[in-house]
């Protein structure tokens, strides 16, 4: 084992796991503030529920001795194996660590999908909901791509989660909206961020994580990681900027909120190809998200659904273009671990990137409807008409964000 990979990756770990505060903030800035704290609340408590899970069969599930391609075996329930010896996934950190940066993934994917159903859905049928998700969706299709499941036997590039983590939770997000149903007054009233300052410092947060979340995929701390922290650094920038000048194109202003939902959106798209492309396609994969992120988010207004937080628009087609984009752009001159693309001479891996991507929204969205309607049985999933009018705070947790 190397000391300075399992401190490299001990860093990366802590990184990723600020990210998911950083996305309470983010979700909680953008609703109205009788909201704010059933918001953060939703994501914040994937902290604790998802690490459970985790221990018990999550890990197992997602990394266990491959069946059939599909799932992990039960080798590892309650971590049996998993210890300080040499990750068979990483030989130069230990098994425990390799364990914990992967949690850290699984942790904040369910917390991503909290931003369709914002404002509506009972806390009782979140927790039902998210363990279920977690055991039924995330960790099958970790496994497929990073598990040693049939995805990544296809040779599916993925170097940090454009299809395990954004296209599986943007599917789930709108199958989770279009069965909730529009908030109250959705289309009548304005429903104006209570807190864009909460926001931005949630985006800050996001960003300055996602250096681990995607340099951190590496494994090591080596040139694979100072290339996808780079990427990472420059398609955020550049999705920053082409979603604020299209938004000034389109809407005569620029905005705060577009310049975080940029950044955000360019984080994303960098994700599946960080550790794949060099700097030129790496602004360009940004710069391209920028713009059809946006657009998504408009399209979101005419095709009727109410994705509260645009989890759709950003998570859901930023990951669709960057795994796609991996395929156009990825070049073994900068991972000779990884292949060359479409514009590298090799059509096939384009293929094979779009079928990953295809694959995880249908799989993710059938599996997120069936789970939907077996906790809407138990539980009910929407709280009542007075509830969401009085706020999820008061009803859900009897207590309020701001006492002005």
């Amino acid at each position: 084992m190397n000391s300075a990979d399992t401190a490299f990756m001990m860093i990366a770990t802590a990184l990723v796991m600020l990210m998911t505060p950083g996305l309470a903030l983010f979700y909680g800035g953008l609703v109205r503030s009788k909201n704010v704290l059933s918001t953060i609340m939703q994501s914040f408590v994937c902290l604790g529920l998802i690490s459970i899970l985790w221990v018990i069969f999550g890990y197992s599930l997602s990394f266990g001795p491959d069946i059939g391609g599909f799932i992990g075996g039960l080798d590892h329930l309650w971590l049996k194996g998993v210890g300080l010896e040499p990750s068979p996934y990483a030989d130069t950190i230990p098994g425990l660590i390799f364990c914990a940066f992967q949690l850290m993934f699984a942790i904040i994917t369910p917390a991503l999908i909290t931003g369709a159903f914002a404002e509506r859905m009972k806390f009782s049928a979140f927790m039902i909901f998210t363990t279920l998700w977690a055991t039924f969706v995330y960790f099958p299709v970790c496994h497929w791509v990073w598990g040693g499941g049939w995805l990544g036997n296809m040779g599916a590039l993925d170097f940090a989660g454009g299809t395990v983590i954004h296209i599986n939770s943007g599917a789930a997000a709108l199958v989770t909206a279009m069965f909730l149903g529009k908030r109250r007054g959705y289309g009548k009233e304005a429903f104006h961020p209570h807190n864009l300052p909460m926001t931005i410092l949630g985006a800050g947060i996001l960003w300055f994580g996602w250096f681990g979340f995607n340099a951190g995929s590496a494994l090591s701390a080596g040139k694979t990681a100072a290339l996808a922290f780079f990427t990472t650094q420059i398609a955020t920038g550049a999705a920053l900027l082409s979603w604020t000048f299209a938004e000034w194109i389109f809407q005569k202003k620029p905005t705060t909120l577009g310049a975080a939902s940029g950044a955000v959106a360019g984080l994303v798209a960098i994700t599946p190809a960080a550790g794949f492309v060099g700097p030129i396609p790496a602004v360009i994969i940004g710069g391209v998200a920028g713009i059809v992120c946006y657009m998504a988010v408009l399209l979101k207004v005419k095709l009727g659904y109410d994705d509260a937080l645009d989890v759709v628009g950003v998570h859901g087609i930023g990951g669709l273009w960057g795994a796609l984009a991996t395929g156009l752009f990825a070049s073994t001159f900068w991972n000779p671990d990884g292949a060359n693309g479409l514009f590298f001479g090799n059509p096939h891996q384009f293929v094979v990137q779009a079928i990953g991507a295809f694959a995880a929204i249908g799989y993710s969205m059938v599996v997120t409807y069936i789970i939907l309607k077996i906790t809407d049985l138990v539980v009910g999933v929407r709280v009542d008409e007075e509830q969401e009018v009085q706020g999820l705070d008061l009803t859900q947790h009897s207590e309020m964000g701001y006492s002005l």
